[in-house]
């Protein structure tokens, strides 16, 4: 764990230039704005440890799976996202020397990210070999009032010299990811042009061939006004620059700007992007970038208007969730059905940035509570439209007759995540889907969702769960064997709890749906049975016959939950008990050693409880709690907030805040090690619910709102606002009261401590 970022409710600030922890702060100070971001690399030149990472919401590119012997039903290709033509160089040179920030002497290095604002800040001062010194404050956004701009301020002081300095602002598409083998690259040119105040390159990715138009102009300033210099023009493949020639006076600031368009051919005729770009680069030279600023602001403080979260009394704890929803607002806005949410958003490219069943269990109930009914509704429909891609890949499995197998990684509906254990065997992803629809009809009250979209999905689910499960004639009870549960240290187990719990519970939310778009639209219903040649009576009394006969592995000495088929054959030991040089497992110990230990790297059975809570009492919840909590080493981003809720429903309090931290802080304090490779973006999400869930106890049942709030001990209040069905509700819980307010919409009945209260 590490803990150099200072605490501040609304800002990330990083004093002093260390260059270990560089890529980790590129992670962190990263900007997007749901069309492009990028990580928080230096403008100017950097040539100790760094990662320069742009990219563009949608682009991918199917990189070859690569496995030591084909497998059938294999994917055929790892879809990357792709670092993007980088628009933000501003290389520096002075009497022939260059400003790298790895050769010089750097002081008072402040990088400061304004989480308010949406605004990367950064300032230092740097003597050059030869004694120069200069004074550097630079500014860069990306703007949420535009997806398609970026903008950059930098500032340039020589303190105690004047001299000729030389500019070179570069549009740059030969760029390499950080994963790519052998140092392939993904980009072909197809249009480059440099002109004196812009340059603009077009690139094409290979195979997938979305073309991305990235365009920049600038202007150089000292005292407001328009420097002289001289300008001139460079092109090489991939790449379009101007190089300014002017005069740094001692003591005279000089300011570049610098403006970006970045267009994709997802939203652009491909022979108009060009021509579309220099017209928006136009545009924002006209405004400049005070007035681009003030917009991309406002939209910021709009979106803090719906989902901010305050605590008093814990600067850490309030730094933390400030963070997580900036990332996520940042990575996701709902405004395009095409799009989701992948696990590094725009910080880096780890995991392929492709979509996970992560958006389904974790980001759904975020969007739904802090943004309009558009967008978790367009997360749902991002599904429905993959629908045929699952069948597919069904079908490569050996599933037949319509039966959908939704992917574990995605960018189009196919799978295309290349490790055997997670692609064939955690299945239980499929059914994320399921429960996500689920999750969004009771919060919503939606329910048309089931006759326009959702019934169509569920009959393909149950039909892969129904193709999926076998009859034991020795336990005489259904059985699901060869899968990974959500603990990822045990693969091909038989009988996952959570798995088979998940699938006897699909089977039974089908008929559900069933139920109701019969009842409410019975055209629609023989349209989707025509479409989809679905046998209801037969194919509704096997899911009844497997829900109600299905197994699930338990100890009865214990009376816990078993994980799997053979759990207590493990030598059953505490994380406590690990030796500090054995954290991380995953990057001290063997593969072969952790599958057969008894350690979990997110929480499994107690997943299941989680989202099931309901099914059970509290006496069994604390049973389970006791018993796998102690063997959980967290070693996935996505754990730590299971543990905070069902620490609070439970009471432990105390826990259920160092779980928090633990969530908050996951990438300001880089607890396992791994923030270089980009923030956990779909995680945040859970840090979310932490707080709404856990310690505000917010649930729905029958239709209503349930609170059960209780305030930690280190905290002197906190509060959160929802959005519930057309109203808007602040809830803010201080000692020994809570307070909750109806900020717009009808009157509203909710349930607070188990006693009803009328809101007006």
């Amino acid at each position: 764990m590490k803990q150099y970022l200072k605490q501040d409710e609304w800002k990330i600030i990083e004093e002093g230039l260390n260059p270990h922890y560089n890529k980790i702060s590129e992670s962190v100070f990263s900007l997007g704005n749901g069309r492009m971001g990028q990580r928080a690399t230096f403008e100017e030149d950097y040539s100790g440890e760094t990662h320069q990472g742009s990219y563009v919401a949608g682009v991918y590119y199917p990189d070859k799976t690569r496995v030591g012997w084909w497998k059938n039903g294999y994917p055929e290709y790892f879809a990357k996202v792709l670092n993007a033509p980088s628009w933000i160089d501003i290389k520096i040179k002075m009497a022939g020397q260059t400003l790298d920030l790895a050769q010089c002497q750097v002081e008072k290095f402040v990088r400061v990210l304004d989480m308010k604002t949406g605004l990367l800040q950064r300032s230092f001062t740097a003597t050059l070999p030869d004694g120069k010194k200069v004074e550097v404050e630079s500014k860069r956004f990306c703007s949420m009032a535009d997806g398609e701009i970026g903008a950059i301020r930098y500032q340039i002081t020589a303190l105690n010299f004047s001299d000729d300095i030389v500019l070179t602002l570069s549009v740059n598409a030969d760029v390499v990811n950080k994963d790519s083998n052998y140092d392939e690259k993904f980009w072909d040119e197809v249009f480059k042009e440099a002109t004196p105040g812009s340059a603009i390159v077009t690139a094409q990715t290979r195979k997938t061939f979305f073309h991305v138009t990235t365009a920049m102009t600038h202007k150089v300033e000292s005292d407001g006004k328009n420097v002289v210099s001289k300008v001139s023009t460079n092109t090489r493949e991939k790449y379009a620059d101007n190089v300014v020639q002017t005069e740094l006076k001692q003591d005279k600031p000089l300011v570049i700007y610098k403006y970006a368009a970045v267009l994709s051919s997802e939203n652009h005729a491909k022979e108009k992007m060009v021509e579309h770009a220099k017209a928006k680069l136009s545009e924002v030279v006209t405004a400049g970038f005070d007035v681009l600023f003030e917009k991309h602001a406002s939209v910021w403080a709009h979106k803090w208007e719906e989902c901010d979260i305050t605590i008093d009394g814990d600067v850490a704890a309030q730094q933390g969730i400030r963070f997580n929803i900036f990332q996520l607002t940042q990575t996701y806005t709902g405004e395009d059905e095409r799009l989701n949410i992948g696990p590094k958003g725009f910080t880096g490219e780890k995991y392929g940035g492709s979509t996970y069943w992560d958006t389904e269990a974790y980001c759904l109930p975020f969007f739904m509570s802090t943004a309009e009914p558009k967008v978790p509704r367009n997360l749902l429909v991002y599904r429905y439209k993959h629908l045929q891609k699952a069948i597919e890949n069904g079908m490569k499995l050996g599933f037949k007759d319509g039966a959908a197998f939704y992917p574990f990684v995605t960018m189009n509906g196919e799978e295309c995540h290349n490790e055997w254990e997670i692609t064939f065997e955690e299945i239980h992803r499929t059914s994320a889907m399921a429960y996500a629809m689920r999750d969004y009809v009771d919060y919503t009250g939606d329910q048309d969702y089931f006759t326009e979209y959702g019934l169509e999905v569920l009959i393909g689910i149950a039909r892969f769960w129904t193709q999926r499960v076998n009859w034991s004639t020795d336990k005489n009870k259904y059985v699901i064997l060869g899968v990974t549960g959500p603990n990822e240290y045990e693969n091909n187990v038989h009988n996952n709890w959570y798995t088979n719990y998940l699938g006897a519970w699909t089977l039974r939310f089908a008929q559900h749906a069933i139920d109701y778009v019969k009842g409410n639209d019975v055209k629609r219903f023989e349209e989707i049975v025509a479409k989809t040649k679905f046998n209801e009576k037969v194919e509704t009394e096997m899911w009844k016959h497997i829900s109600d006969n299905m197994y699930y592995p338990y100890d009865p000495k214990r009376k816990v939950i078993l994980q799997q088929d053979g759990f207590l054959d493990k030598e059953l030991m505490h994380v406590k008990d690990l030796k500090p040089e054995d954290r991380p497992l995953n990057q001290k110990w063997s593969w072969d050693r952790i599958l057969r230990s008894c350690f979990i790297k997110q929480a499994d059975v107690l997943q299941g409880i989680y989202l099931f809570e309901d099914d059970f009492d509290l006496d069994t919840m604390r049973r389970n709690f006791d018993f796998y909590e102690p063997m959980t080493v967290h070693e996935s981003s996505l754990s730590p907030c299971v543990h905070v809720v069902l620490a609070s429903k439970l009471g432990y309090k105390e826990q259920a805040y160092q779980f928090y931290l633990r969530t908050a802080r996951l990438d300001l304090d880089d607890y396992n090690n791994d923030t270089e490779e980009g923030c956990h973006i779909t995680s945040m999400a859970g840090t979310w619910m932490s707080v709404v869930k856990g310690f505000g106890g917010m649930r729905i049942r029958d239709g209503k709102l349930h609170f059960a709030p209780y305030l930690p001990d280190q905290w002197k209040s906190y509060s959160f606002r929802i959005e519930f069905r057309g109203r808007v509700l602040k809830v803010k819980v201080a000692n020994e009261k809570v307070e909750t307010v109806l900020e717009h919409g009808e009157q509203l009945e909710v349930i607070m401590n188990g006693k009803p209260v009328l809101l007006k």
